[in-house]
C-alpha cells in the first residue's frame, strides 16, 4: 500500500450549503468551514470536502457531453422511507434506476446513488 484514502472533494458553487446537504445525508457533522472550503467526517476517518467553484458546471448524467466524472454510492436500509427524506434535503431524483440503485443529483447537481440490498463487490 503507498497510502490511504483521506478526502473526497466536490466543487461546488456553494460549499456550506453542499456540505449541509451531505451532513444531513449520511450523518456525518461538519469538521471544519473555512467558506470556501467545509469538511464533513470524523477526525480518524475519510472525510468529504466541498470546495468552492464559482463557474461549476454540473455534469448532466447520462448525457456524455456532460459526463458524471465521480459519484457516490449510499448503502440506506429501506429505499421507500430514504427517498423522500433525500428529496426533501434538496435532492432531484434522475430518470435512471437498477434494481437495487436510483440515482439522485445533489443540490449542486453531482451524481449519487440510494443503493439498498445485499451489494456484490467488483470480484463477485
Amino acid at each position: 500500500m503507498i497510502g490511504r484514502l483521506s478526502t473526497v472533494v466536490l466543487d461546488c458553487p456553494d460549499p456550506r450549503a453542499l456540505a449541509r446537504f451531505y451532513s444531513k445525508l449520511l450523518g456525518l457533522p461538519i469538521i471544519g468551514d473555512e467558506g470556501v472550503w467545509v469538511d464533513i467526517g470524523d477526525r480518524q476517518g475519510v472525510r468529504i470536502s466541498f470546495q468552492e467553484a464559482p463557474d461549476h458546471e454540473p455534469p448532466r448524467w447520462p448525457d456524455p457531453a456532460f459526463p458524471q466524472q465521480a459519484h457516490l454510492d449510499v448503502l440506506v436500509d429501506d429505499i421507500d422511507a430514504a427517498e423522500p427524506k433525500v428529496l426533501a434535503l434538496g435532492a432531484t431524483r434522475l430518470p435512471c434506476s437498477g434494481e437495487r440503485f436510483r440515482v439522485y443529483a445533489d443540490p449542486a447537481g453531482h451524481p449519487f446513488c440510494l443503493e439498498w440490498g445485499e451489494q456484490e463487490t467488483a470480484a463477485g
